[in-house]
């Protein structure tokens, strides 16, 4: 068997195929993409004289998926550079290249003859050793491969990638009886370490572990719907984020699988289950009504919502189940809802809202969790061994927050079966056992460790060593100092975690001051630090609310005292005698991206959403960020070689009068926000752990603070040239004159004042300049405006 993947085959290029192969690629794994030889030419084919012979048009189809993920929305490419490692072709002329790889991947269309065919054809070209699985949602692995050889059997599996596969963190691996069990572990420590997924081993059952849990508690979620009389919009309402789930909730989330796609997965388990169960999956007819009306969701332009312009904007309108006709989108507001908005956490929020018996939103939700809860239960042995594979591919798969165990935990398992049993309901054996032998929960934590029930006893859960949980250790380890902003944490190791806890991890005062009291810490007792949090983001920016407050008031001094405050901290970062390792993640904007910008290396996640935003509420960074990315892109440049000074200031102050943001951490390398120094970790959840692993490496090399830096400036001509660019922009209609004044100031940062071309000047003197453009620009009326349009709308303001 092969001990590692250098090369991979992905058969089949529809939007799953290419999706695949997007990922292999954004993975850095050079991979081969074949689909089948097209029957007819296309008319623009026929006009350049080709024929089906000639290798561009056997090739078209693989060619134009290729393409085509250039265009898709999200992007499945983290780079435009990772399409360079996908490589075309056909079914039938290029099977031989298969024998030149490690790993094939089926993604054809879902018919087992068809599938059959494709394998038998592998077999005949791969050599021995050679992993090759499907990535089938539904169909029978072991029925797939059965008429293969005994080495072919032998390493083969299933591999569900969920869709978008860049983004969607589950991997479920399926194995047949013939699998080797080398091949199994292999795939699944390669699932996470290599190609950065949540792994799950799943049974050969029907849509497997999420698709069949899923499906199912959507399809119920339909039905209560039509049984209680609520609306569409009602049922989203509060079936999303108030109870752990995302935004998408229900219909929307149906909207953007696809109805096509989700009949067909519903008809799959309809057509192999019995009794009660298929009554659950038989898709009500309106939902059927909506396919053939070709109403199937985002690519079909409507489905359960409409969205439609006109004069004011965009309206999103719901459908009506009944008439097929869109009304006015309808939100369910109760006292539960209400006193739920009070609550904090997922699970507090799910118990509430569960317990509000007699309430319409409490009714609703109860009566689509139970059967929910249930059906997963009876499913334990089925379609997964134990509760914890099905409650991460819940929430690995369906975004969810908490996965049924978790859910039921949440409501309280005793109470809430002895409502079920009240209700008429069977509850499985295995439950009733769980509490008669005095057990409340399905999960308990004991020092530091968790712990799952299953068959009659509790077992440790194993997490992957590079997984490090800050709940957990914080749990065990405790903190060395914390504020409303900020934990110091020991991460073991001789390594210290800093973690942003505050609103949004926004930065104020209190993360400053942590900083710094860490640095200190640091400084005296530990190898080096990490700043890093495991929160929805890692952090959006300074905090905004505040400094509009403090700017209407009137307060510069004070505005002035935080700005330099900030300043300071980010010298102090990057300065420390010990090395400090930022780990970004997802949002990283603004104040986020000058918290990372001048430690002594980035590690970050593949989805960094990392720049300097300020621009968009009317200001210019103003915590060193102009200076430290201008500074990183200098030392990315070959020593020794001459360069244009004023092509690297243009090139700062177009990213930054932009308020460019990258679209994964990849990007952010190109966009010079990471270096040479910096690295990406593959696997979100393993971060931390690479950060941590990172200071060692600084540390044991012997790691030496930075000498204080000279800045060179373009000086005078710079600052015209900057200038003449954003004044034509202004003429053009495409910048307007608050713009203008924005763009004046952060020109004149970047030049360092009006002085000669080449001139050298302090660190300190940047930071001066960039302070008192802010002051200035931040005690405009129309700066003030811009802020408090972000803070109200969320979206900035062109004024």
């Amino acid at each position: 068997m092969t001990t590692t993947i250098k090369r991979a085959a992905v058969l089949g290029s529809g939007v799953m195929g290419s999706g695949i192969a997007a990922h292999l690629a954004n993975v850095g794994i050079p991979t081969i993409m074949l689909d089948v030889v097209p029957r007819e030419l296309t008319k623009d084919e026929e006009k350049k004289g080709l024929t089906l012979e000639d290798r561009v048009v056997r090739n078209r189809i693989a060619a134009q998926s290729k393409k085509a993920l250039l265009k898709q929305k999200p992007s499945p490419i983290s780079t435009k550079e990772s399409l360079d490692l996908i490589e075309v072709g056909n079914m039938d002329d290029d099977m031989q290249k298969l024998a030149d790889v490690d790993w094939i991947i089926e993604v054809v269309v879902e018919r087992l003859d068809i599938k059959k065919q494709v394998f038998a054809n592998v077999d005949k070209y791969r050599k021995p050793g050679t992993i090759v699985s499907s990535n089938t949602s539904g169909i029978s692995v072991e029925a797939m491969a059965a008429d293969c050889s005994e080495d072919f059997r032998k390493h083969f599996l299933g591999t569900h990638f969920f869709n978008p596969p860049r983004y969607l963190k589950l991997l479920e691996i399926t194995p047949t009886k013939d699998t080797a069990p080398d091949v199994l572990a292999f795939m699944k420590t390669f699932g996470e370490n290599v190609l950065g997924k949540g792994v799950v081993e799943a049974k050969d059952t029907p849509n497997f572990i999420a698709n069949r849990i899923g499906t199912y508690g959507l399809l119920v979620t339909v039905q209560k719907m039509l049984e209680g009389g609520y609306s569409v919009g009602e049922v989203d309402s509060v079936t999303g984020p108030m109870i752990g789930r995302p935004k998408s909730a229900t219909f929307r989330t149906l909207d953007v699988v696809g109805l096509d796609t989700f009949i067909h997965v519903a008809k799959n388990v309809y057509d192999q289950v019995e009794g009660a169960e298929k009554e659950v999956f038989d898709v009500p007819d309106f939902i059927l009504q909506m396919q053939e009306k070709g109403w199937i969701g985002a690519k079909g332009g409507q489905g359960f919502f409409l969205k439609k312009k006109d004069k004011n904007g965009s309206t999103i309108y719901e459908l009506n189940p009944e008439t097929l006709e869109y009304e006015d989108r309808k939100k369910l507001k109760t006292a539960a809802t209400e006193m739920v908005k009070q609550e904090k956490g997922s699970r507090r929020k799910l118990k509430a809202l569960v317990s509000a018996k007699g309430d319409k939103a409490g009714d609703l939700v109860w009566s689509v969790m139970k059967p929910a809860l249930l059906y997963s239960a009876e499913l334990v042995g089925e379609i997964a061994d134990d509760i914890v594979s099905i409650d991460q591919a819940m929430k690995w798969g369906f975004g969810w927050e908490l996965g049924p165990f978790e859910s039921w935990d949440a409501i309280g398992v005793r109470k809430s079966v002895e409502r079920m049993q009240k209700e008429g309901e069977t509850v499985p054996g295995w439950v009733l056992k769980l509490l008669e032998n005095g057990n409340e929960t399905f999960y308990k934590t004991e020092n530091g460790n968790v712990y799952y029930y299953d068959n009659g006893e509790y077992k440790q859960q194993q997490f992957n060593k590079k997984e490090i949980n800050l709940k957990r250790l914080k749990d065990v380890n405790g903190v060395i100092k914390k504020n409303t902003g900020a934990s110091l944490i020991d991460l073991g190791d001789g390594v210290a975690g800093l973690e942003f806890h505050s609103q949004s991890n926004a930065i104020g005062l209190d993360i400053i001051q942590m900083v710094n009291f860490a640095l200190e810490e640091v400084s005296k007792n530990y190898e080096g630090l990490v700043i890093g949090n495991q929160g929805k983001n890692f952090c959006v920016g300074a905090n905004l609310g505040m400094m509009l407050m403090e700017a209407q008031d009137d307060n510069f001094f004070e505005l002035d005292m935080v700005v330099r405050q900030f300043q300071n901290m980010g010298l102090n970062i990057k300065y420390s005698d010990k090395p400090v390792v930022t780990a970004p993640f997802n949002m990283t904007l603004g104040g986020g991206a000058e918290v990372s910008l001048p430690a002594a290396a980035i590690q970050a996640s593949p989805e960094t959403y990392m720049g300097l935003v300020e621009f968009g509420v009317g200001l210019i960074p103003g915590g060193g960020g102009t200076k430290e990315l201008y500074l990183k892109e200098l030392r990315n440049l070959p020593k020794g070689v001459t360069f244009d000074l004023s092509k690297i200031a243009n090139d700062v102050f177009e990213k930054v009068a932009t308020a460019k943001v990258s679209t994964s951490a990849a990007e952010a390398r190109e966009n010079g926000f990471l270096n040479k120094n910096d690295a990406i970790s593959v696997n979100p959840d393993h971060l931390l752990h690479d950060a941590k692993q990172r200071v060692l490496a600084l540390a044991n090399a012997g790691y030496q603070a930075p000498k204080q830096e000279k800045v060179p400036v373009v000086g005078d001509p710079g600052y015209a040239a900057m200038l003449l660019g954003a004044k034509s922009l202004q003429l053009s209609g495409y910048a307007s004159d608050h713009d203008l004044k924005i763009a004046e100031k952060l020109a004149y940062v970047l030049s360092g004042g009006r002085i000669k071309e080449g001139t050298l000047i302090d660190e300190q003197v940047m930071l001066d300049l960039e302070r008192e453009a802010f002051l200035s620009l931040i005690g405009e009326p129309k700066t003030q405006a811009r802020m408090q349009h972000m803070l109200v709308k969320g979206k900035p303001l062109r004024n």
